[in-house]
């Protein structure tokens, strides 16, 4: 499904973990793995400057990962200083990366407003898409447990959809990454459609259920001609409340979700579905940025 994976950790988010578990990840058809690590620079005097000695010591830990490699795989560790953002974009374009791991802990806007965050800053600029892992699940994990996990990285997708021009892209980008998807990686999909309940009148004529199914039934016969098993649920309710209950229900890998436009995390007046999903979801999170749904 995905062939050039890069990782970003902080040394602290669980993800250094998956050095030890390449030949797993390799297992999902994945051929290229970049492990990346941005250093703080730190100050001297008042002066900033490269902090040598931290840069040394995650080289060093994620280097653990260049080890045990599998044959027909590719394993990279990128250390950079300071411009996080900036150099995880670099690293996307010099090792041609379809799809980015990162964790990021559980926000409110309060969070972002007050501290910033590089899941924040990374969705409004990103290409390709994104993965959000919680750090709090990660680093629980047994080793056995995240054995599978990697195994499994994204084997069931629990797809966003609601009838708009963005959820009919962000199937075909699916789509198309399911037409050459090795054997050991999407297998199921469920697709969701929550109708929601909008003021005094409730909910609009055009979203009725039978007319939500006949939609969703249109395009689960799409996917399933790609060899997908796929299944459709239909609720009514709150869409964020319903797809977390659902993720929960399922035995999903992800939730998969684009947005119609940038979503952009830091902004109060504009909130969406895809970045309170981002925030919120104790799931992985598989985000396509609308300029890949173009």
């Amino acid at each position: 499904m995905f062939h050039n994976l890069l990782i970003c950790t902080d040394l602290q988010d669980g993800l250094h973990r998956l050095v030890r578990f390449v030949p797993s990840l390799a297992a999902t058809g994945i051929r290229r793995i970049v492990f990346f690590h941005s250093v703080s620079l730190k100050e001297d005097r008042g002066i900033p400057k490269i902090d040598q000695q931290a840069l040394n010591l995650a080289r060093e830990q994620l280097s653990v990962a260049l080890q045990n490699v599998p044959e027909g795989v590719d394993v990279h560790v990128e250390i950079d200083s300071d411009r996080t953002v900036e150099n995880i974009l670099k690293t996307i374009k010099n090792h041609e990366c379809d799809l980015v791991l990162l964790g990021t802990q559980n926000k409110t806007l309060l969070n972002e407003k007050v501290f910033g965050s590089t899941t924040a800053a990374l969705v409004e600029r990103i290409t390709i898409p994104m993965l959000v892992m919680r750090p709090a699940l990660i680093s629980t994990y047994t080793n056995e447990e995240l054995d599978l996990r990697c195994r499994h990285l994204l084997r069931y997708l629990l797809i966003a959809y609601d009838g708009s021009d963005s959820a009919k892209h962000l199937v075909r980008d699916i789509s198309e990454l399911a037409r050459q998807r090795p054997k050991e990686s999407l297998e199921t999909c469920l697709l969701g459609w929550v109708i929601e309940h909008h003021g005094r009148f409730g909910v609009p004529q055009s979203e009725t259920t039978e007319s939500v199914q006949a939609e969703l039934d249109s395009v689960k016969t799409e996917l399933e001609s790609l060899g997908l098993t796929v299944d459709t649920a239909v609720r009514n309710g709150d869409r964020l409340t319903e797809f977390m209950d659902l993720a929960m229900e399922q035995d999903v890998s992800a939730v998969a979700v684009t947005s119609p436009s940038v979503p952009r995390l830091l902004e109060w007046s504009r909130p969406n579905f895809a970045n309170k999903l981002l925030r919120r979801s104790w799931h992985p999170v598989l985000f396509f940025p609308p300029e890949r749904s173009r």
